[in-house]
């Protein structure tokens, strides 16, 4: 029986194999692979020990490369038992550096936890798959045949008259802009006819909907388009507000200061999946049609899922339930604690519905590029980060730029979007209560700075617009 010295941890030039009664085509066969391992861990070694600073990582050099060696050697062949004892030697050490448990402190945060993720939602669909199932086995099938389309939605029609009619306010917003352009009219003019076109987008709709005994998913849906109108047609008079200034600031007949007015930009803005104007967007190469089609089940299967929890859980709890005001304060938080859960996952399933799989069906098939309609507000450390493109660009930045307080700033930007919560939740409902406005202006309380961007970024963004629009 033949037996090979041990390794020398120290680091000799020569390194033997531990075997025993092995066949001599055994030791031909990896008598070349250890010389080159010998040769590599000799070059690796003399590397190490050149460059070594005195932390103490020589020591076990050689080991780890003729491990790594081996192992590379051994990844595509047949491993055999030979193979295997040649490969993980006992003399190598396992411990080589200093390392910090997985869910460390200084760790948690630099990998990847998909796999705690995956066992969560696993966690979470059996736990609320058998609360459905026990819901259903004690209450029964409560959603109502008539809670999608019943008698009553066909008595909707002048709402649905209303939606088809809104387009004429674009339309006349493109108008006064072509005016202005051919000189027909003077610039005061323009703003008080694209204030009066953009308030009757919002007041037509609510006279309807009030005057009209309407469904509230009907209403909701009215004045949710009304407001995107509103805000499309306001963005679509500043930015070329903007864009004229920036021609008449230019140098006389420069070709890059020509102003146009295009209907086509104004269409594709208005069905676009944005809220700010520009004359040009980016744009994908083409339409993934299969994309498009899984996206829309998934989209038909969290509507329904929106219906299933409102009529199966939520109606019947308020149904059930007394005045908040005329029973016990603790019989009010316990109803509102029961009715949150299944509230927060009728909201969650509408902005995923909404704005991550509507608006990316749209986008694909209108081929807009940028599709971040929302941003990580799962993760926002302030009440500012999450905050919208459209309040940023027109409200915001524009009040500061005109030198009002960044306090001030930020009341009228939450001011806005107060009134136009309101708007959606008090109208279709026919309650006006202010439960929306003050629930929105509270967040001012929640916060005092309002920096989404530093006044010299935006100065840069400027810049980059105006040599945007002479090129």
């Amino acid at each position: 029986m033949a037996m090979s010295e041990s390794p020398e941890i120290s680091g000799s030039s020569t390194a033997t194999v531990i075997g025993t009664s092995r066949s001599e085509s055994d030791l031909n066969h990896f008598a070349p692979r250890r010389r080159a391992v010998n040769n590599a861990v000799d070059a690796g070694t003399r590397v190490v020990e050149r460059n070594n600073s005195g932390n103490g990582e020589t020591v076990d050099a050689r080991d780890r490369m003729e491990s790594a060696n081996f192992s590379r050697e051994n990844v595509n062949e047949n491993p055999t038992n030979s193979d295997t004892r040649f490969t993980y030697r006992p003399s190598v050490p396992a411990h080589w550096r200093i390392k910090e448990s997985p869910l460390s402190s200084d760790n948690i945060f630099q990998q990847s936890h998909a796999g705690l993720f995956n066992l969560c939602v696993v966690v979470l669909v059996a736990v609320n798959s058998r609360l459905i199932i026990e819901n259903l086995m004690k209450y029964g099938w409560l959603i109502r045949s008539g809670f999608w389309f019943s008698s009553r939605s066909l008595r909707d029609w002048p709402l649905f008259m209303c939606c088809l009619s809104l387009p004429i306010f674009p339309i006349a917003a493109f108008v006064v802009e072509k005016l202005l352009q051919q000189n027909q009219i003077s610039e005061r003019t323009l703003i008080l006819l694209h204030i009066l076109i953009s308030t009757l987008a919002v007041l037509y709709p609510v006279v309807v909907i009030l005057r009209c005994d309407s469904a509230f998913l009907s209403g909701i849906a009215l004045m949710l388009f009304a407001c995107i109108v509103w805000l499309k047609l306001v963005s679509y008079a500043h930015t070329n507000s903007d864009m004229r200034s920036v021609a008449k600031s230019t140098e006389k007949g420069s070709e890059g200061c020509m102003y146009n007015v295009s209907f086509r930009s104004l269409a594709y803005f208005m069905a676009a999946p944005t809220l700010c104007y520009q004359t040009s967007y980016p744009r994908t190469a083409s339409i993934r049609k299969n994309w498009v089609v899984r996206q829309f089940i998934k989209l038909i299967i969290f509507t329904g899922l929106m219906g299933f929890i409102i009529e199966q859980y939520i109606n019947p709890i308020v149904q059930n339930s007394q005045h908040p005001l005329k029973a016990n304060f603790l019989y009010a938080i316990e109803r509102i604690l029961k009715l949150s859960v299944p509230n927060t996952y009728v909201w969650l399933c509408m902005f995923y519905s909404f704005f991550h799989l509507w608006l990316n069906i749209l986008a694909e098939l209108l081929r807009f590029g940028d599709r971040e309609f929302y941003k990580d507000w799962w993760n926002a450390k302030t009440v500012e980060e999450p905050v919208h493109k459209w309040m940023v660009r027109h409200i915001y930045l524009p009040c500061l730029r005109n030198g009002i307080p960044k306090g001030v700033a930020v009341l009228i930007a939450f001011l806005v979007s107060a009134i136009f919560h309101e708007l959606c939740i008090a109208v279709p409902c026919h309650l006006f209560k202010l439960w929306a406005f003050f629930g929105i202006m509270f967040q001012v309380l929640a916060t005092y700075s309002f920096s989404v961007h530093e006044y010299s970024k935006v100065k840069i963004n400027n810049d980059h617009l105006t040599t945007n629009i002479r090129h």
